[in-house]
């Protein structure tokens, strides 16, 4: 087999991002420089190694054989690449993911715990959704992430190679409401005062759920604003334009203005979060940041101006 460094980067980005033209954005190549590369390395392997899909494209398992292979070979790469140029570096890298509420609520203080613990070691972070977080785990662009999941939270997926998740945290979502107006000095809201709400969400894609309304809210929900930053979300919120759902452990980075409330009526909403890896023996380094994580992970403090949580 004649495989090209490249080919194996075009194998690992289309795993990461799920789609060819993706892949090409991502890389600063035309989508055709992509397919056309995705191509010669089928013919060079002799088997299929893509599977186009209604969601996206997955690798086939010899896709997945040829990608694991691919770390290594590009790690390796990459090695050379600043031996010879003199850069090698002083400390141990760990690439750590993150979904944004998990990242606001742990990451500083993991960061903080590990810097005192293990100076040595240098973590990257980078936000994405849990969806796309995994796939950049079996593409090996990340060690680590910090992942969430939802009721009845069954396994990810059936993919290979599976992932190795620990639970961290248990969380209960509630709602946020400005301290002011008709929800002033309450501590809970039945879902029933809800369907009429202006509500404040992260649109979904690609698969990915709407955040920011209450899943089983009765009826079709009044959206109002459209934001991913949870500080957007949370300001306007503590503006009176409307409301929006935050895992409980959120509560001690709110801003002036916002008040928790947990909802009646309805089944508690309990999100987990959960750091994930590959497989097998981690490294060294892999584990200690994720000591610092579990470390440093405390039960949330009850919402704001709630007695009861």
């Amino acid at each position: 087999m004649d495989i090209s460094s490249a080919g194996l980067r075009v194998l690992r980005q289309i795993a990461e991002s799920g789609s060819f033209t993706a892949a090409a954005t991502r890389l600063g190549y035309t989508q055709s420089a992509v397919s056309r590369q995705a191509a010669a390395l089928e013919r060079s392997v002799g088997t299929t190694l893509f599977e186009r899909r209604s969601d996206g494209v997955r690798l086939t398992p010899a896709g997945l054989t040829l990608l694991r292979h691919a770390h290594t070979v590009l790690a390796s790469l990459a090695a050379a690449e600043r031996e010879l140029a003199g850069t090698v570096p002083r400390t141990e890298l760990v690439r750590l993911g993150t979904v944004p509420s998990a990242g606001s609520a742990m990451l500083p203080a993991a960061l903080a715990h590990l810097a005192a613990a293990d100076p040595q070691i240098t973590v990257t972070t980078r936000e994405g959704t849990t969806r796309t977080l995994i796939r950049a785990l079996r593409a090996g662009s990340l060690d680590l992430a910090l992942l969430t999941s939802r009721p009845p939270h069954r396994p990810f997926d059936g993919d290979s190679p599976r992932l190795h998740l620990e639970t961290i945290a248990d969380t209960e979502l509630v709602v946020a409401v400005p301290s002011t107006g008709e929800f002033a000095g309450r501590t809970t809201v039945h879902v029933d005062e809800l369907v009429d709400a202006a509500w404040i969400a992260t649109p979904s894609s690609g698969g990915e759920p709407l955040l920011g309304v209450w899943p089983g809210l009765p009826g079709r929900p009044r959206i109002i604003h459209s934001a991913r930053d949870w500080l957007t979300k949370l300001q306007l919120v503590a503006g009176g334009f409307g409301v929006t759902t935050v895992p409980s452990r959120l509560s001690p980075v709110l801003p002036p203005g916002v008040s928790l409330l947990r909802v009646d009526g309805a089944p508690p909403e309990i999100r987990r979060v959960l750091v994930a890896r590959l497989g097998g023996h981690p490294a060294p380094a892999i584990t200690a940041v994720t000591r610092a994580i579990t470390t440093t992970v405390e039960p949330p403090p009850p919402p704001a101006c709630s007695s009861r949580y």
